[in-house]
């Protein structure tokens, strides 16, 4: 596959930890006013522009993208974000308790992510994506990264092990407790040649703004007569993690009530279907297995795959849904009923049975997906089901923008 080094936007390091935000996406317009109140330095002032008009402003209006420039030129004028010198690729290091992993920052080009050299294993939802095409576009630049992985080689893995030994450009532990460190590679040639021998990469986190990436470059080609190819708009930003280093948790369910039934009769539906245990531990220790929260306990279900099942078929949340959230509990579509939602594994078991026993219902804490799995979906050109996977730590927004 094809990566690039760019002369992008940094941080002046003494505001690193201040302009490196959290992704747009995982906050909402009230989270997002609360991480920014006070640090206007912070990105989130680009991403989530709308945090700095009236309350109740339409956070797709015209206004929210006017902001979004008016507050991104402010940083460059200000100092905040520098341009680079010349062109590099980043090293960048997240550690989150003894967990640690490297990935290459650089730019990709968008007719890998057509030609499916960058795989794809999730839908996106047009108005998401249309927020974000507006927003690059606006800008001409691409301030969040997207999140790639690829299959570890010794190669790669050997040039990050004697980058690291260097002094970082940038080493900061953010208010969540992830520590972050950058290294600048000026020029970056031997990455770039040992990444010309992988074969594909895979989306991890960041469809939406892959598609609006990709998006953005065929309206530019289309604005522009003199187009080439060699132009900045046909590259987006990107990290890219070896599949061996990343951490995949658990995207658990919750339904808001068991669709008419009593607890009784649903314990015996579910057994029926399920070897059912009367007591469990709050985290699923092995695939093909859930545990259950009803009633103030525990329940632990043995729903094993269909070994002659496709990839996703094969996937624990496949079988929950298509044995138990749908039959069961009527969830036909997971994507659209609002009697379900979804709790990504950092906030843990816990989480879901303070809620169950709150409001009623039930909640079903998961076993992660695997990197692996995710691949051998994409690789057969599959989607994964809703809320699959929630990978931990999140990269932070800030650090390196790519424009055009």
């Amino acid at each position: 596959m094809r990566i690039r080094a760019f002369q992008g936007l940094v941080p002046d390091p003494a505001h690193v930890a201040e302009v490196a935000c959290v992704p747009y996406d995982v906050v909402n317009t009230d989270e997002a006013a609360a991480l920014a109140a006070g640090q206007p330095r912070s990105l989130l002032h680009v991403d989530r522009a709308e945090i700095d008009l009236p309350a109740g402003t339409n956070p797709y209006g015209d206004s929210v993208y006017a902001k979004a420039r008016e507050n991104f030129l402010r940083l460059q004028q200000e100092g905040v974000l520098r341009r680079e010198t010349g062109p590099c690729l980043y090293l960048y290091q997240q550690q989150m308790g003894s967990h640690r992993q490297q990935g290459l920052v650089a730019v990709c080009h968008v007719d890998d992510y057509d030609a499916e050299i960058i795989k794809k294993h999730e839908k996106t939802r047009r108005d998401k994506e249309d927020d974000r095409t507006r927003l690059v576009d606006t800008l001409s630049a691409n301030t969040g990264p997207i999140f790639l992985t690829y299959r570890d080689t010794a190669e790669l893995s050997a040039l990050a092990a004697r980058q690291s030994r260097e002094k970082p450009q940038h080493d900061f532990t953010a208010p969540d407790g992830i520590r972050h460190t950058v290294w600048r590679i000026p020029g970056g040639e031997a990455w770039i040649k040992a990444f010309g021998a992988v074969p594909v990469s895979y989306i991890a986190d960041g469809h939406h703004r892959a598609a609006s990436a990709a998006r953005v470059a065929r309206t530019r080609r289309e604005r522009n007569p003199q187009h080439t190819g060699a132009e900045d708009y046909n590259w987006f930003l990107s990290v890219l993690f070896p599949a061996g280093e990343l951490k995949i948790l658990p995207y658990h369910r919750i339904v808001a009530d068991l669709n008419g039934l009593t607890p009784e009769a649903f314990l015996a539906k579910v057994g029926a279907v399920f070897t059912l245990s009367p007591t469990a531990t709050p985290d699923a220790t092995v695939a093909g297995h859930v545990s259950m929260y009803l009633g103030g306990r525990w329940y632990g279900l043995v729903c094993p795959a269909d070994p002659e099942a496709d990839p996703v078929g094969r996937l624990d949340v496949s079988v929950l849904q298509e044995k138990l959230l749908a039959p069961i509990l009527g969830i036909d579509d997971p994507r659209t009923s609002k009697r379900i939602d979804f709790v990504g594994g950092i906030r843990g078991p816990g989480e879901l049975s303070r809620r169950v026993d709150a409001a009623g219902g039930v909640a079903f804490s998961m076993y992660p997906t695997t990197v692996n799995q995710l691949m051998d979906i994409a690789d057969a050109g599959q989607i994964m089901p809703p809320k699959s996977t929630w990978f931990e730590p999140k990269l932070r927004s800030g650090l390196f923008i790519h424009t055009f």
